[in-house]
């Protein structure tokens, strides 16, 4: 592995001219590394190469607790805003979803290797003031901005190992430095005081403090679709719900397309989507089995959709102040402060929901799906911007097209 000796210490360019060799890259491999790169993003990761991008395109339809609302989503899944912007459709024509943030405090972790769990548990109970004053004056700055900790609790785990978790409300930002670095300056206190065998001490994106709720309800008047009645639909989305709650494999599947819209959303705000991705699945597992997030019932005349999820999101700071479209993407959006962007988000998960579930239980989740995945089949075949719109309508005419009838179609098209 000499090659690669001290790589994160070379020059970009001296990093450019090792891949190339080492991957045997041609000129205009090399060429499109070169003409994507951003000196400032050098800075920004270890090893940097090049800027690897994702569409950027704008969901529609959205009414959240009385506003109007148009949401930017990173993704590259042709589906996702088409869902999203479907779901708060039907959403808005019957008052728009309400979304109300629970909690937002972050959560983080001590870990003491102990025998004796009510001797620490008697500790941190009698010195809870003097353990909250030491996390704060870690980061006195967040007292300014109404944060700061705000508890401190214990667990065991087991019999050798306790869990001191303080829970911080870190106020605008995503908080990941400022709780470190009061769980640290915790640690060193609790060393002199409480316990010398400390094992580790950081955050966890296990965000139960951090919670959002949002519900929305669509008439069955707007659930109609082909041979299927708006009630008929209407309950058997509430099935489909019911089944993500009982089946695991139904469940993963359910939540993986309301990620499918937070995941997008967050990344256009420059949050960290793998620590929202995390948080979430595990909140699924809350109850000892991994089930559904969201939840579907009905009254009278009109389908109710209603979900609760962890969402540790920052409005300021971390990759916020130094992706420069994130600003623009909070101006488009109109958030304004982190608990709009949590509302924001969980309402995009919701309509993304309802619109895969109707897909689901009516005409199935393949036929829309087709009707966008024709643009990819047809760029992948070699299809130029000129050619696209014509290479698509002749694949829409056949029963299951793939990239060798695309490239037959294109091949025709420049005879």
């Amino acid at each position: 592995m000499g090659t690669f000796n001290h790589f994160y210490h070379k020059s970009y360019d001296e990093r450019i001219n090792i891949i190339g060799d080492f991957s045997e890259l041609n000129s205009q491999e090399l060429k499109s590394l070169y003409e994507n790169h951003n000196e400032r993003n050098n800075s920004l990761i270890e090893n940097y190469i090049t800027d690897y991008s994702l569409p950027e395109g704008i969901a529609v339809n959205f009414l959240i607790n009385g506003e109007e609302k148009v949401a930017p989503m990173v993704t590259e899944e042709p589906s996702v805003i088409a869902a999203a912007s479907n779901g708060a459709r039907m959403f808005a024509k019957n008052g728009g979803l309400n979304a109300k943030v629970i909690s937002s405090n972050l959560t983080g972790q001590i870990i003491v290797k102990t025998d004796n769990f009510n001797l620490l548990f008697g500790y941190v109970n009698t010195h809870r003031d003097k353990i909250i004053a030491v996390a704060n004056n870690a980061h006195p700055s967040i007292l300014k901005y109404g944060g700061g900790a705000k508890e401190v609790s214990v667990r065991q785990l087991d019999e050798n190992y306790c869990s001191i978790d303080l829970f911080v409300d870190v106020a605008e930002a995503m908080g990941a430095n400022i709780m470190n670095s009061m769980l640290e300056a915790l640690a060193n206190f609790l060393k002199t005081k409480a316990s010398k065998d400390i094992l580790m001490s950081i955050l966890s994106n296990y965000s139960i403090d951090s919670l959002v709720t949002v519900s929305g309800s669509v008439k069955f008047s707007q659930l109609g679709k082909g041979n299927f009645s708006g009630k008929e639909v209407a309950n058997k989305i509430v099935e489909a719900s019911h089944i993500a709650q009982i089946d695991t494999y139904r469940a993963t599947t359910h939540n993986k397309g309301i990620m499918n819209g937070i995941d997008a959303f967050v990344m256009a705000m420059g949050n960290d989507w793998r620590a929202v991705e995390s948080g979430i699945h595990a909140y699924a597992s809350r109850n000892g089995h991994y089930q559904g997030l969201s939840h579907f019932m009905i009254k009278e005349d009109t389908l109710y959709g209603e979900m609760t999820l962890p969402l540790s999101l920052g409005f300021i700071g971390g990759a916020t102040k130094v992706l420069p479209k994130v600003k623009i993407n909070q101006r488009i959006a109109k958030v304004h402060s982190k608990k709009e962007l949590m509302q924001f988000a969980a309402a995009i998960g919701l309509a993304q929901n309802l619109a895969a579930l109707k897909a689901l239980v009516t005409e199935g989740i393949q036929k829309g799906h087709m009707n966008l995945q024709l643009n990819s089949l047809a760029m992948t075949a070699g299809s130029t911007d000129e050619e696209l719109f014509t290479v698509v309508q002749s694949l829409r005419q056949m029963q299951n097209p793939n990239l060798t009838n695309a490239k037959q179609i294109i091949q025709n098209l420049r005879k």
